[in-house]
This record gives C-alpha cells, structure tokens and sequence, in this order.
C-alpha cells in the first residue's frame, strides 16, 4: 500500500505561481510512476503530467506544457508540481496518483490504484 499527501495548494492571481507536493508513505517511492490529474467544477477529472520512477521522464497535457514542471526526490518520497504562469483555467482539485513503475507511463486515470486526497488550486483572473 501506498498513502499519499498532497499539499501546497492555494488562492493565487493568474499569473502567479504554486508549488504542490505530494509525500508518500508505505513504500519506497522510486518502484512507482506518479502522476498529478485535476478535476474542475463539473468536469471529469483529466490527466496532467506523469513522472517515470527515477524522474529522468515526464510526459505533459497540452494544457500545461511549458508552465508545469513535474520532478521527484525520491530520497525524501515526495513528488513536486511547479506551476508558472497560472491561468483561471487551472482552477481545480489537484490530485497525486501513484502506480508501480514496472508496468509503465499511462495518462488513465483507472489505472492508478493509489490516489491523495487532493489539494484545491484557485486562480483568480
């Protein structure tokens, strides 16, 4: 079992920045990809970015290439989400999701079987 801990969200103007973090307890880290999703008001939660076990790979939603930036420390269990130049459409519930590295990248949400509780991200226009 993996548990995970999301943090760092907030209210920020657009433009602005934010750092997540997501701290993850039960198993050596590094044996998992770990992914961020979001989930908007009345939208369905959609894939954002997604992590290799050593951090040498990310892959990146559209949406958000070139303003995120997904990195691990693995020493320490704890992923990090920095977000540059918000816009209001980055408004969401963030969540941390982990899956044992051996079977791969996905951007599909079922397939994460370990799942934070999400931290809320606001930006204002």
């Amino acid at each position: 079992q993996v548990q995970l801990v999301e943090s760092g969200g907030g209210l920020v103007q657009a433009g602005g920045s934010l750092r997540l973090s997501c701290a993850a307890s039960g198993r050596t880290l590094s044996s998992y990809a770990m992914a961020w999703f979001r989930q908007a008001p009345g939208k369905e939660r959609e894939f954002v970015t997604v992590i290799s076990g050593s951090g040498s790979s990310a892959y990146y939603a559209d949406s958000v290439k070139g303003r995120f930036t997904f990195s691990r420390d693995n020493a320490k269990n704890t992923v990090y989400l920095q977000m540059n130049s918000l816009k209001p459409e980055d408004t969401a519930v963030y969540y941390c999701a982990a899956r044992l590295w051996e079977y791969g990248f996905t951007r599909s949400e079922v397939l994460y079987p370990y799942w934070g509780q999400g931290t809320q991200v606001t930006v204002s226009s």
